[in-house]
């Protein structure tokens, strides 16, 4: 197994030389490149699917025992200081391979038919590929220099990707929206870097946390400056995994393609902060005061993307919000000291989410055979229903995602999302009372998008409710409100090949299951939404032996397993799994059933219901003070510019020009003149002494 390390850098090369050729070929030979589409197509799903093996291998490896490896070169040298560059292997980045590869696989498989018809299609590939690259070269990282460059490149990607349709306004905003809210937490996260180094003298993560404790300890390093930096670092994770209050860019992602939705939401960019502070956890761990900012920060992004989830009607927007909160799971078991059970979650989650977003997008894919390439129509879950019966497949998957993410057993969720609900009781009451009600509106929530979508009749055809949509749709574009959806890929051409029937419009009057493209990768990705949780169970919990502090030694984790209790067990998954399913039951009252009136509950509640709509009002906030408010102060600063600094300028100018036209007249080298003006001097002088 060992000759398996000394090729790991191939993880990230594999995808990296896909990107390259593709890229290359876009810019010398554009036509044969498109022409070739599904040979460079293919070409980027098997590096990245030899990659995946490469992973599993080296997972398989870690498991069996073998010893972390660390392999590096020296990158630059000055004096006593040395950076080094190179790649490690150990539990932590074997299991991150694994996630990243296998979703982004998958994802680059059922890419090929919901961009079938798109003009980028290769285009698309590339930024797949590129993508892929940079998380892996940040999972690989032995420092935190490394880290770094790898952590801006995946957001370079996600501004590529997010504005991979950029001719559209909204999608060219979400981008430059994604881009300037992770540069706020980027250049925390590099003030915090640069500090760590200085009090430090390394970026190693397992020696910076030990120095900065020894620091603290001995009195040459202030606590409040410890939790400075600690909290510095953490601004990275709060913009790229979408924490309060640097979640506003995440939702607006949506106006990318479906594919990279899946991807940015499962596997790379927001799991990207999560896997940072866990492998900054050593750091964090000794300052105590930055894990209670870690976890409040985590509890409050957890409710708040819930509670603004239960009133969208775009159901990537819903899914968007649902990330947000289940990132907040996360982070919050990362502050609580839950070590093992926020990757735990982490991994269950970019299974079934990843499944989620790519059911979402075969729906809409769905749709658009219905309502045309109108994303207004085609993702609003209020124009579908009823399409279990023409798109079961899907169906059955997005209800596999359901009952995972609402922790309902035996799926993945329940056990990954209990773990985290256990600890945060252990630790304070407040967190774990958060946590389980946030736990009950995500039941909640993910039904009333399931009922909503997939079950009852089909309301596509419904010329009403299409007509309403489209007068909101009419209300964007006049100014009135705010778009909530983003565009799918559904080509007109496709809808000759489908056999149904059309309408008036010249749609298909009913949606229809997905090309098989788009149905397997769904199908692969509900066996780990089922399975995967069985590996972390309380009653063997073989993924916190594997996964586990890097303070804790083995032996520790086995004893603490083993203090297992089964009662309390039961009475805490008892309890999530009850309010759970509560909150399904809510759902099929109001939205299968018809028996609960929810907009009679939305008037009577209309502030809460207003607040949830409007996001909390956290973009209108931001738009007022940090949008409008730094364009009147760069208005205020140009008035200054022009009145003052320039005004000053140009009456120095306007004195020269007027002294130089003057003396122009009086230095025109003719004598006559001179003795004039010799004559009047000493003639005034005259006058002046003779009245004297």
């Amino acid at each position: 197994m060992e000759a398996i390390y000394q090729y790991a850098w191939l993880f990230h090369v594999l995808p990296l030389l896909g990107a390259m050729l593709v890229g290359l070929g876009l810019i010398s030979l554009s036509q044969l490149t498109n022409r070739l589409r599904q040979n460079h197509a293919g070409g980027c799903v098997s590096r990245l699917g030899a990659a995946m093996f490469l992973s599993c291998a080296l997972l398989w490896s870690q498991i069996q025992g073998h010893a972390p490896y660390t392999h590096t070169l020296e990158w630059a040298a000055a004096g006593s200081f040395h950076l080094n560059m190179g790649y490690t292997i150990d539990h932590l980045t074997a299991l991150m391979l694994v996630i990243v590869t296998t979703v982004a696989f998958l994802v680059m498989v059922y890419t090929d038919g919901y961009m079938a018809h798109d003009s980028g299609y290769v285009r698309f590939y590339a930024y797949l590929s590129l993508f892929s690259s940079s998380m892996l070269g940040l999972v690989v990282s032995p420092n935190l220099v490394q880290v770094y460059i790898f952590w801006e490149l995946v957001g370079m990607c996600s501004y590529l990707l997010v504005g991979f349709w950029y001719d559209r306004k909204a999608a060219a905003d979400a981008c430059q929206k994604a881009f300037v809210v992770n540069r706020v937490g980027d250049f925390g996260l590099l003030l915090g870097i640069l500090g760590l180094y200085w009090a430090t003298g390394s970026f190693e993560f397992d020696i910076m946390g030990l120095r900065l404790q020894e620091l603290v300890q001995s009195g040459s390093l202030s606590n409040f400056f410890a939790v400075v930096l600690a909290i510095l670092v953490f601004l990275g994770p709060v913009a790229k995994s979408a924490q309060f209050p640097l979640h506003v860019w995440l939702p607006d992602a949506m106006e990318g393609p479906t594919p990279i939705s899946a991807l940015i939401h499962a596997a790379t960019m927001v799991a990207a902060g999560v896997f940072l502070i866990a492998r900054m956890y050593p750091v964090f761990e000794g300052v105590p005061s930055a894990m209670n900012v870690i976890a409040f920060t985590g509890a409050f992004t957890a409710f708040l993307g819930a509670t603004i989830a239960i009133t969208q009607n775009d159901i990537k927007k819903g899914l968007a919000y649902s990330t947000i909160s289940q990132l907040g799971y996360m982070v919050m078991a990362m502050g609580v000291g839950a070590y093992s059970a926020g990757l735990f979650h982490l991994m269950t989650h970019a299974y079934f989410k990843a499944m989620l977003f790519l059911g979402s997008g075969s729906v809409i894919h769905g749709m658009e055979s219905v309502v045309g390439h109108d994303p207004s129509l085609a993702q609003d879950m209020r124009m579908m229903g009823g399409l279990r019966k023409y798109m079961p497949i899907t169906a059955i998957t997005f209800l596999i995602g359901c009952l995972a993410i609402s922790g309902i057993p035996p799926f993945a969720g329940f056990w990954s999302k209990d773990e985290i609900l256990a600890n945060a009781f252990a630790a304070n009451p407040v967190f774990w009372a958060v946590g389980y009600l946030t736990a009950g509106i995500t039941a909640f929530y993910m039904f009333r998008m399931y009922f909503s979508t997939f079950e009852g009749n089909f309301r596509g055809n419904e010329t009403e409710i299409r007509h309403k949509l489209k007068s909101e749709v009419e209300a964007v574009a006049a100014g009135y409100a705010t778009p909530a959806f983003g565009p799918g890929a559904m080509d007109t051409r496709e809808l000759a090949a489908t056999g149904h029937g059309h309408d008036a419009y010249g749609h298909s009057k009913y949606p229809h299951e997905s090309a098989w493209t788009m149905v397997l990768p769904l199908v692969a990705l509900a066996v780990p939404s089922v399975l995967i949780g069985l590996v972390g169970t309380p009653y063997a919990n073989y993924f916190e032996e594997f996964i586990h502090p890097p303070s804790e030694t083995l032996t520790e984790v086995v004893e603490k397993i083993a203090e297992f209790n089964q009662t309390e067990f039961l009475i805490m998954a008892g309890s999530s799994v009850g309010i759970s399913l509560i909150g399904i039951t809510l759902a099929a009252l109001m939205y299968l059933q018809g028996k609960i009136n929810p907009a009679a509950i939305a008037a009577k509640i209309n502030p809460l219901y207003e607040l949830s709509l409007n996001k909390w009002y956290f973009d209108d906030i931001y738009d007022a003070v940090f949008v409008k408010g730094l364009r009147r102060l760069a208005r205020q600063v140009m008035e200054v510019d022009f009145r003052v600094v320039d005004g000053a300028v140009n009456l120095t100018g306007f004195f020269t020009l007027v002294s130089g036209e003057g003396l122009k007249y009086l230095e025109n080298g003719r004598a006559q003149f001179y003795a004039l003006i010799v004559f009047g001097a000493v003639l005034c002088l005259v006058i002046v002494f003779g009245v004297t």
